[in-house]
């Protein structure tokens, strides 16, 4: 124990080392993308767009794991519940950082817009499509488990999700995003940070590179975890411009869809530490932690990170002297907003008693892809002007698939449905007195 004390926080270090050269690059250096050259440009040099988006992808990767660290050791130190909150807030930063980027840049680029979205459903749809079924997978292949059982405190987080989903629908029936929709979401996110703080804390539980800084001292551990927020507070912000130019300029230049590349590639930078640590909690057998992880950060950011688009969207005007707006919805946004609320349906359902199982599992993975290679297939086969008519039949029919089977678990939920209901009333009664 002493060895893995000593050294078991090294990967620190390393994630931080990860953010170096975009931080000399960027802050450094200058570096800005050039669209007339089709690279990123510093002074002295300049990077193909594939070599930064790997260079800035690695840096945001990096400071994603240091802000779950950082937080996780934040436990320690601020009370219980405060810790919940901030948690909850900060879990969303690294994936929050680029769709902010490109929200704020909309207004003088509009053709940001519809890739602020598609960032934003590419990470919603990762979680659940690939994150819930690779957590059941680990703990089947590792321990043996069929099924996996959250705990009831996590009625609350389903009930949330539940409901941020409902409104969701909302969105493409009024055909844009608006600060109406940030303060909704942002007010669900509230109340949903207060059932948080209310619920019994238990003693955090540690293991890994927090296991071996949380035996230091208290002066050095506090001092590490301010700085280790600083420094990925920089990464991100010296990152997120370039790793997302990077993007679109490596897909112009691959002849890959700027689209495609900021809805999935982005995502999987910023959301690799929690599909990480989730998998590592079933590895060790503790795989309704691992999922709990998930729904979680599924619950942030469909309520945080969606509600915050349309407000760095009206910053992004007001700093540009032009009235705020909101985001329209073009015909593909429409199909990808209505997807996204339709896989999330389901998921709600699927856990509403609480069970996951191995075929729920297979069914969400089969369906986001056979969507998501569908979506490929339209992309790159078939000719440009008939692309927007199959991605909407595309959109429509995946669409119509996930709400018909969220309403078949529904009728076999339906009592645990009015369960949840119950738990959160009583919590909500308990807390009151």
């Amino acid at each position: 124990m002493g060895a893995e004390r000593r050294h078991g926080w090294w990967p620190i270090p390393a994630a931080i080392l990860l953010g170096v050269p975009a931080v000399v690059l960027r802050v450094g250096l200058g570096l800005h993308p050039d669209h007339a050259r089709g690279a990123l440009v510093f002074a002295g040099g300049s990077l193909a767009p594939w070599a930064g988006s790997l260079v800035f992808g690695l840096a945001v990767l990096g400071a994603a794991f240091v802000v779950s660290w950082a937080a996780e050791l934040l436990q320690f130190d601020v009370s219980p519940n405060l810790a919940v909150a901030m948690v909850a807030l900060l879990a969303v930063l690294p994936e929050y950082s680029v769709d902010m980027y490109l929200a704020w840049t909309a207004a003088t680029v509009p053709e940001n817009a519809p890739l602020a979205l598609a960032n934003m459903t590419g990470a919603n749809r990762l979680l659940i499509g690939l994150g819930w079924p690779a957590v059941l997978l680990v703990a089947a292949v590792v321990r043996r488990e069929r099924v996996i059982v959250l705990e009831e405190s996590r009625w609350g987080e389903v009930f949330f999700l539940a409901a941020a989903t409902v409104y969701s629908f909302v969105i493409p029936l009024k055909g844009s995003l608006t600060l109406w929709d940030t303060a909704v979401f942002l007010l669900l996110f509230g109340f949903y940070v207060r059932y948080l703080v209310r619920q019994e804390v238990v003693e955090p539980e540690i293991g890994g590179v927090v296991e071996a800084m949380a035996a230091w001292r208290t002066g050095p551990r506090r001092l590490a975890t301010y700085l280790m927020f600083a420094w990925a507070g920089l990464v991100l912000a010296a990152s997120a411009e370039p790793f997302a130019e990077g993007l679109k300029l490596a897909g112009d230049a691959a002849g890959v869809s700027e689209f495609l590349m900021i809805q999935w590639l982005a995502p999987l930078a910023s959301e690799s530490p929690e599909f990480l640590v989730a998998l590592i909690f079933a590895w060790r057998g503790f795989a309704t932690a691992g999922l709990g992880t998930l729904v979680s950060s599924k619950v942030n950011q469909w309520t945080l990170l969606v509600g915050m688009v349309p407000l760095a969207y009206a910053g992004g005007m007001l700093a540009a002297g032009r009235d705020i707006g909101h985001i329209p919805l073009d015909s593909r946004q429409f199909g990808e907003l209505v997807l996204t609320a339709a896989q999330s349906l389901l998921a709600v359902m699927i856990v509403l008693d609480r069970r996951f199982e191995r075929n729920e599992a297979l069914l969400l993975a089969g369906l986001f892809l056979a969507q998501f290679v569908t979506g490929i297939w339209i992309e790159h086969a078939l000719p440009v002007e008939v692309q927007a008519t199959w991605f909407g039949w595309e959109k429509a029919l995946f669409s119509l698939l996930y709400v018909l089977l969220a309403l078949g678990w529904l009728l076999r939920h339906r009592r645990d449905l009015g369960a949840m209901g119950r738990h959160v009333w009583h919590e909500e009664r308990r807390a009151r007195r």
